[in-house]
């Protein structure tokens, strides 16, 4: 369980405030319970008296947050003194308050021992003291003592209510906390697994051919060579960054906005894909900026899979990406030829291991779908539906005059967003 956190100043002064209301009221109460008491010839003694026990009655009730404990240690025996006195209940009222505030601020069981505790107190003062006493409230004091057990024992039942409430409120509190860390997790383990698997399918591939063509044609051996140092030291770049997160603690999801690049950073993995033998078609399509982060993040990955895949299982081969975003959903597509000179015979077959499964769960997170198979005729290909709500345009920039500088660069006039274009 954890501490409590302080309440910032002004709440506590204004706290402070409202006990202090409540502790001259019921000093009020209590002096006019022993002054102006029901019980006949009623009381007798000194004003000065009468005062002094009402004081120290209520007035303690003024800090009974800061120290609940000794406030209630103080407030019985003078509860108890001012019962006799006047013969009611009443005064046990600021008792009732100084119970309610312990068993607000104390475990279960630490309450419990407490409310025992003042209920033998009250009965250990206000029995022997009535027993002493001549006066006609001393009959009235032992019967007001029932009385006075029942408003601390509903006192302590509803402070200790409260507690339980914020109890459970706070382990609701850390559990969600807990959920939400599994999460970031769980979503960088993800970022992770697409990093190490997009990168050592492709280090596979150009290894293979180094090995392959290293006797006779010893550059494309060095070409190969030098495709798998820049994307080991990408991946390595990107997983240090990932680690990082989990060292540091620092906010994940704006680690992972930045390392993963999102529509505009399709040209990246097409062209590693490029290098590892494939002939990518890249063409992406409406205003991609106004894609929020988060699902241009999931079509940067549902691209960069697919194109892994292709490489593992296709190259060389020719494979066609087509991204458009009109606003209301992004529509994507990868379809390859099928496995080119490089002979199939022994690959696991796409579909069946845990990249198609992520795209999936990738897109669902959005309320998205995604489809893979084979194609009649031979190739393979992703296709995916991505609902999202356009993001706000930059500063400054209207839809409008954005999408009209769209059209240009899209070539067509019809000011329908931007096409971009990437061949082999």
């Amino acid at each position: 369980m954890h501490e409590p956190v302080p309440p910032r100043p002004g709440v506590a002064w204004r706290r402070f405030a409202a006990d202090t209301a409540l502790a001259a009221l019921l000093t009020c109460v209590t002096a006019y319970s022993i002054i102006e008491t029901p019980v006949e010839p009623g009381y007798t003694g000194p004003l000065w008296l009468a005062w002094p026990v009402a004081l120290a009655t209520g007035l303690p009730l003024a800090l009974r947050r800061r120290w609940p404990v000794p406030v209630l240690a103080a407030v019985l025996p003078a509860a108890a003194a001012a019962t006799v006195l006047g013969g009611t209940a009443a005064p046990f009222a600021a008792a009732a308050v100084a119970v309610h505030t312990v068993a607000s601020a104390r475990h279960r069981w630490r309450s419990a021992a407490l409310l025992a505790a003042a209920l033998a107190a009250g009965a250990l003062l206000v029995l022997p003291a009535a027993a002493v006493t001549t006066a006609p409230q001393a009959d009235e004091a032992r019967g007001a003592l029932g009385v006075a057990w029942l408003l601390m024992g509903v006192a302590w039942a509803l402070g200790l209510a409260g507690f339980e409430r914020r109890s459970a409120a706070d382990r609701a509190a850390d559990h969600l906390v807990r959920e939400a860390v599994a999460a970031e997790r769980l979503r960088i383990a993800r970022e992770m697994h697409d990093v190490v698997a997009h990168s050592m399918g492709l280090i596979a591939v150009k290894a293979g051919i180094a090995n392959h063509v290293a006797a006779e044609r010893p550059e494309e051996a060095r070409d190969a060579l030098r495709v798998i140092e820049a994307t080991s030291r990408g991946a390595l770049n990107e997983m240090r960054g990932l680690l990082g997160v989990l060292r540091s603690g620092a906010d994940a999801p704006a680690v992972l906005a930045e390392q993963a690049r999102g529509v505009d950073g399709l040209d990246a993995p097409a062209q590693r894909a490029r290098q590892a033998g494939v002939r990518v078609d890249l063409d992406v399509r409406g205003p991609v900026d106004r894609v929020p982060s988060g699902v241009g993040l999931a079509v940067h990955r549902i691209v960069q899979e697919s194109l892994t895949n292709v490489v593992k299982h296709a190259a060389p081969t020719a494979c066609r990406v087509r991204v458009n975003a009109d606003g209301r959903e992004v529509r994507i597509d990868v379809a390859d030829d099928g496995p080119g000179a490089r002979p199939a015979r022994g690959r696991p077959l796409r579909g069946g291991g845990h990249g198609v499964v992520g795209m999936r769960e990738r897109a669902a997170a959005y309320g998205g779908r995604l489809t893979a198979g084979a194609v009649p005729g031979g190739g393979f290909r992703v296709s995916a539906r991505i609902p999202y709500v356009p993001a706000a345009p930059p500063d400054g920039v209207g839809w409008g005059a954005a999408g009209g500088s769209a059209a240009e660069e899209d070539g067509d006039g019809d000011g329908d967003g931007v096409g971009r274009r990437g061949g082999a």
